[in-house]
């Protein structure tokens, strides 16, 4: 089955003004998103060396306000050279993992939780020294520092499938809003995070939404967008085949090894020291 198109349904556009027939990326406009949050969303697309600004096809400067941003083509004004950030998207669909190795951080957050920064690229977790961001170690001792409650946001199943895919997210640089990327038929995008929640000591740390908050704007604006894989394959599908000869291969078959055969490596702990299952 072929990879959902995030760009289908896109009501703006963003050009280089020197360039008005390229596309170089747009969004789905929901309910919330300013003018002072879609420059924002501008500043993690690109990497500009100069100042710019914003112009609609009427040629009216945008101001970075708080009027709702209306939809339209947008392009983009730069005293210098600029460049679309290259920066990893991390390939992601919903997380079934759970056991031995993530049964601490479920009963710290809830029983439905979603880890903001996948549990599958715990490499890249610590390659880059993302557990420094981390001041509630797991309840588990042994455990790592991802399996911390601050890495745990308690979502229903539905919203729990549309924040894995990056299809929403939330802005801790605007008062904690909730920002849609898609069609939202809950009402939620524009609104913000309960302050009962932002005051609970064992609350998810900024740093990581905004790294989650980052991670949706590249995978939905930026470009094309990203794909949005399928990830509930039918009893006897080619995994591997659909995988190999789809798009992001290598990538894909990294999050999927972890997220579905992962019950695998729970028969043979002794291979990888501390089993889990899916």
């Amino acid at each position: 089955m072929p990879p959902i198109d995030r760009s289908r349904r896109r009501n703006v556009h963003i050009y280089d003004s020197g360039d008005p027939t390229t596309v170089l990326g747009g969004l789905i406009l929901a309910n919330g998103v300013t003018n002072t949050n879609f420059y924002s969303m501008v500043e993690i697309l690109f990497v500009f060396t100069a100042t710019f600004f914003l112009q609609d096809e009427g040629n009216t400067k945008i101001e970075k306000d708080d009027h709702p941003l209306q939809p339209g083509k947008y392009f983009i004004i730069a005293a210098d050279s600029f460049y679309i950030n290259n920066k990893p998207w991390l390939v992601r669909t919903i997380s079934h993992a759970t056991g031995t190795r993530t049964q601490a951080f479920c009963d710290a957050v809830g029983f439905k939780t979603a880890h903001i920064f996948p549990l599958a690229y715990e490499g890249y977790w610590n390659n880059n020294n993302y557990g420094r961001w981390i001041t509630i170690p797991p309840a588990n001792p042994t455990k790592e520092s991802i399996n911390s409650v601050q890495n745990g946001l308690l979502l229903d199943t539905a919203i729990h499938q549309e924040f894995n895919g990056y299809y929403f997210s939330v802005n801790p640089n605007d008062n904690y809003k909730i920002v849609f990327f898609t069609l939202n038929s809950r009402g939620l995008s524009g609104k913000h995070l309960n302050q009962r929640l932002l005051n609970n000591p064992q609350r998810p740390v900024d740093q990581l939404l905004r790294w989650h908050f980052r991670q949706a704007v590249l995978a939905n604006i930026r470009g094309v967008g990203e794909p949005i894989f399928k990830h509930d394959f039918p009893p006897s599908s080619d995994i591997v085949g659909d995988i190999l000869h789809g798009p992001k291969a290598a990538e894909r078959m990294e999050y999927e090894l972890f997220s579905h055969l992962g019950a695998q490596v729970e028969l043979f702990p002794a291979a990888r020291g501390d089993g889990f299952s899916v």
